[in-house]
């Protein structure tokens, strides 16, 4: 054997492979089940798109403008019931759904301005870097999944997480399924596995795991320790032919991590490659709901009045360097240009398909409510009291780069896709984000809709929003 071949060899062998770490669901412990969303009449829900620390950063500045637009402490935040994040984005995501609208205190320095790529293999340069890269990855569990609990989560599981009242989603992809995975106790169900004993840390870094840069996260299958029943949209959605082919990918997903002939590893990647902002939980939701009103409880559906759904895209404008010359991309950038197309490509799918499934929800919504006998109004609501069937709006909007004024919006697609940014970058991103939602017209209408007249007039001189809540 050729020397170089022999040291090739040494080399793909020392890719960082990551030994599932999850449990299996013991037959005494009954399944985690997903939290309420609370009841109100308002209902925010946001989806934060990948992008590296920029889209971090990106986050956190469109949740301070939320808590900027309302009164109290915490602003329009106290609404917010439901986070889904990708990547970059689902930190975010995973923070907030964990700790809150306290969860933001001191975030810009405790981890905006670090370095999470302090445990990472960075550099292009070196030929160990490019070998591990295409083994399967560079950087394993132990880099920025341990960051992440040094930093911020330390240690925390899901079982803390659904106890928070804000409904979470991360999500990964399925490489071999090649679809969404949303870690969700259904999945878990799926997969005979416990979800409550996950690490918050390994779901992140399942969503944020980039082809080449990262090793995929790997879970395995406990086919048998359970007495798995498969849902009955599950079981609909392949004999349905009217359903989405979304849906029948998803179901057949779950259906195979129950046969051990096809699935013993899961093996997960960025969840942008399949769905770069998301949202799949809202269409399994919506999907394989047997009431209209779902992912609300009814006494939720009949409370409700006014309902954001925003959310954050942090990608950055296309990159015409290589239509300027014949040669290129080749190797690494041609592989990490893929893996972005296809990012690109789900995010805009994603956005449309979520905001077609909102505007059905809206209408079966208020088709449900109105065909509520008042007597259940009154035991659902309390009261039949200003009772109005018909009084419910629901704003779905895109925070975005390209909103920005063109001086903003230059510096910000200069930032990269990378998991340390200096402070003017950081700072920079927050601005974009805070911006973005002052400039998005569904945002400001749904601040409207709560004052009952234009927002316009309710803007003080500092710049920042107050809106006059809705009464109980």
């Amino acid at each position: 054997m050729r020397p170089a071949l022999l040291s090739l060899l040494i080399l793909v062998g020392c890719a960082p492979w990551n030994q599932p770490q999850n449990q299996p669901l013991q037959r005494e412990n009954a399944p985690l089940t997903e939290g309420g969303a609370g009841e109100g009449e308002l209902y925010i829900g946001l989806a934060f798109s990948g992008g590296g620390m920029r889209a971090t950063a990106f986050a956190y500045g469109m949740l301070e403008e939320l808590r900027a637009a309302g009164e109290g402490p915490a602003g329009l935040l106290d609404q917010v019931r439901l986070v889904s994040g990708v990547s970059g984005g689902s930190v975010m995501a995973a923070q907030f759904g964990l700790r809150g609208p306290e969860g933001l205190a001191g975030f810009r320095e405790r981890f905006l301005l670090t370095d999470a790529e302090r445990y990472m293999v960075t550099s292009g340069a070196n030929p160990l870097t490019i070998v591990k890269g295409v083994a399967g990855g560079v950087n394993g569990r132990e880099t920025f999944g341990r960051y992440l609990d040094e930093a911020l989560f330390q240690g925390a599981t899901f079982a803390e997480l659904r106890t928070s009242g804000i409904k979470t989603w991360i999500n990964a992809t399925d490489m071999a399924n090649n679809t969404p995975f949303l870690f969700s106790p259904e999945t878990f169900d799926a997969l005979c596995s416990d979800l409550s004993k996950v690490r918050i840390s390994e779901a992140v870094a399942a969503s944020a795991a980039y082809p080449l840069v990262f090793t995929p996260i790997v879970l395995e299958a406990h086919q048998g320790d359970c007495d798995y029943q498969e849902p009955d949209w599950l079981t609909a959605a392949r004999y349905n032919p009217e359903a989405t082919a979304a849906m029948r990918a998803h179901a057949r997903a779950l259906e195979s991590y129950t046969n051990p002939k096809e699935v013993k590893f899961v093996k997960l990647l960025d969840g942008g490659i399949t769905d770069n902002f998301g949202t799949t939980g809202l269409a399994v939701e919506r999907a394989r709901a047997e009431v209209p009103y779902a992912p609300l409880t009814a006494a939720e559906a009949v409370k409700l009045k006014r309902m954001l759904f925003l959310v954050a895209n942090a990608g950055v404008e296309q990159d015409y360097d290589w239509t300027q010359k014949v040669a290129g991309p080749g190797g690494v950038n041609l592989a990490m240009s893929i893996a972005s197309s296809a990012m690109s490509a789900a995010s805009r799918s994603g956005y449309d398909s979520m905001r077609g499934e909102l505007r059905l929800w809206e209408m079966e919504l208020i088709e449900w409510r109105c065909a509520l006998p008042l007597e259940e109004v009154r035991r659902l609501r309390g009261t039949a009291e200003g009772w109005d069937c018909k009084d419910v709006k629901l704003f779905v909007g895109e925070a975005s780069f390209a909103s920005l004024p063109a001086d903003l919006r230059e510096e910000v697609n200069k930032v990269p896709t990378r998991l340390k940014l200096d402070a003017a970058q950081v700072d920079a991103v927050i601005a974009a984000g805070r911006m973005a939602v002052r400039l998005t017209p569904e945002f400001n209408g749904f601040v409207a809709s709560l004052a009952g007249n234009d927002v316009e007039s309710r803007i003080e001189a500092s710049g920042k929003r107050r809106v006059v809540p809705l009464g109980n």
